[in-house]
């Protein structure tokens, strides 16, 4: 018998949230009721862009109930941004723990919520779709998925990977490929440790900041477009204007005269992502409105 806190039991037996709500503006779709576990969120915004309604409906276990009803009210009020900074971790932290079997269900939830969210931004259907290669066919679970999991939990084992995605906990035929990239995600990370470390060492000659939260990122990148960018377009008659920032996305839209110029491309590639890859994150990628 799995040990739950009272946090999960009061979720299952009192979940918050449940239900439809008419014409909202994301939905998200996870799972599928042929393997047991499926989930379906939606939300509605206020004119502030804040989530100001959710509900869900699931057909699952008592652990898919409870964080699918934890996360509605983690989410409640927040912004998109806000709301898809929450991982799975965060949802089993903020129920006090979960099985380590019953993990999964927490994952299920982050990846509904991100489908919705697509579906908000994008317009695309609110079923996430399978990314990449499928490894495990008995849950239709692909190495993407893996990989993903692998990385932002700080998984070793093949067994750890059953607990948060079901992959390997069938026929157990993919094991031996989840044990491979484990490995490979970890000497990825290993290496990429040892990158971080030298650039850290770097950013420290340059003047370059280094661990930044999301708002010191996010005022690093106004003050660069501002102070570095807005003025060398301005010097041929163009200019730039911010329009938001999700992860490491920037979205800008190009005025004056670089709308009728047909290096856009170029513009934003060599001028606004460089100086801001430059000035703030390699990771940074620009996109125009």
């Amino acid at each position: 018998m799995w040990d739950y806190t009272d946090k999960v039991m009061d979720h299952f037996r009192n979940p918050k949230n449940v239900g439809f709500i008419k014409d909202p503006d994301g939905v998200g779709e996870v799972g599928s009721m042929a393997c047991g576990d499926a989930l379906r969120l939606m939300f509605k915004l206020d004119e502030q862009g804040r989530i100001v309604d959710v509900k869900f409906q699931t057909f699952g276990c008592g652990s898919a109930i409870a964080t699918s009803s934890a996360l509605t009210e983690m989410i409640m009020g927040k912004t998109l941004e806000e709301a898809e900074k929450y991982t799975n971790q965060d949802i089993v932290d903020y129920l006090g723990g979960l099985p380590d079997q019953k993990i999964h269900c927490s994952v299920m939830g982050r990846e509904a919520l991100e489908a919705a969210i697509e579906n908000y931004r994008n317009g695309t259907v609110g079923q996430r779709k399978l990314e990449g290669r499928v490894v495990c066919v008995c849950f239709g679970v692909t190495e993407n998925t893996i990989r993903e999991v692998v990385r932002q939990n700080g998984l070793k084992t093949a067994e750890e990977v059953t607990n948060f995605t079901k992959a390997g906990g069938g026929c157990g035929g993919c094991v031996p490929e989840i044990e491979q990239i484990i490995a490979e995600v970890r000497s990825e990370s290993e290496l990429r440790s040892g990158g971080e470390q030298q650039e850290s060492e770097k950013n420290a000659e340059s003047g370059k900041p280094s661990g930044m939260t999301n708002l010191q990122k996010m005022k690093l990148i106004v003050k660069t477009i501002e102070e570095d960018i807005i003025p060398e377009l301005r010097k041929h008659g163009g200019d730039l204007e911010l329009v938001d920032i999700f992860g490491n996305k920037v979205l800008v839209e190009l005025k004056g005269a670089c709308t009728d110029c047909g290096m856009t491309r170029f513009t934003l590639q060599t001028i606004v992502e460089h100086k801001l890859k430059e000035k703030v994150s390699a990771d940074l990628e620009v996109m125009e409105a």
